[in-house]
C-alpha cells in the first residue's frame, strides 16, 4: 500500500496516483486546476476547534494525534477513512496538505492510519 504526505504547493508527479486534498480550506494563492486534485473528502480534515488549538501551540503534536484519531472514530470520518484505504490498496495515494510541517500535521496522522491501524473509540 502507498500513501505519501505532500505539500500541495509542490507540483503533480507522475507516481502520485489518487491526490486527495486533506485540509480543510482551500490552500490560499493555488488554482484548482494547477492543484490537481482528484478527491476533497473536507469530513476527514480536523476540525476548525482542534486545528486552532494545534495551530495556537497548546498542546504537542501526540496529544494533537489522540485528539485527532477521537475525531476520526465518528461515523463519517470512519466511512471515508474506510474509503481512502480502499483507494491506497488499488494504487498510490498522495495527501495534500497547505501545511509548513507535513511531517508533523494531521497529513501525516492520517496517512499512518491508512496504511497501519484503525482510530481510537
Amino acid at each position: 500500500m502507498s500513501v505519501r504526505v505532500r505539500r500541495v504547493y509542490e507540483p503533480p508527479e507522475p507516481d502520485d496516483g489518487l491526490r486527495v486534498l486533506v485540509d480543510r480550506l482551500w490552500p490560499r494563492g493555488l488554482a484548482k486546476d494547477a492543484a490537481r486534485v482528484d478527491e476533497w473528502p473536507k469530513g476527514l480534515t480536523p476540525s476548525t476547534e482542534l486545528r486552532r488549538w494545534y495551530h495556537a501551540g497548546e498542546g504537542s503534536f501526540e496529544e494533537f494525534r489522540e485528539r485527532y484519531e477521537a475525531e476520526l472514530a465518528g461515523e463519517e470520518a470512519a466511512g471515508l477513512l474506510d474509503g481512502l484505504r480502499g483507494s491506497a490498496r488499488k494504487g498510490p495515494v498522495t495527501l495534500l496538505t497547505a501545511s509548513k510541517d507535513p511531517e508533523r500535521s494531521h497529513a501525516a496522522v492520517l496517512a499512518d492510519l491508512v496504511k497501519h491501524r484503525r482510530p481510537k473509540k
